[in-house]
């Protein structure tokens, strides 16, 4: 949700860490984010759970990744 509410706002994202145990938003901001998002016109709760649980691992391993990080990259990647 705080990568999708930053995204949805157009901050970049290049320099944003998930911030863990830190709360953000609303139940139902978060709801609307991931309608928004999840690329479906009228999905399921499995759907949606599905687009989170995808979302979540994929932008985990991009913040473990050491060509994501951006002291590394400097600005060879900038907005990829």
């Amino acid at each position: 949700f705080q990568y999708l509410k930053r995204f949805h706002q157009g901050c970049g994202l290049d320099t944003f860490w998930y911030e863990v145990l830190s709360v953000e938003g609303s139940p139902a901001e978060c709801l609307q984010l991931f309608l928004l998002h999840c690329g479906i016109m009228d999905p399921s709760w499995a759907e949606l759970r599905n687009f989170a649980w995808f979302l979540n691992i994929q932008l985990r391993d991009c913040e473990s990744s050491v060509f994501c990080n951006p002291d590394f990259v400097e600005d060879t990647l900038k907005g990829f």
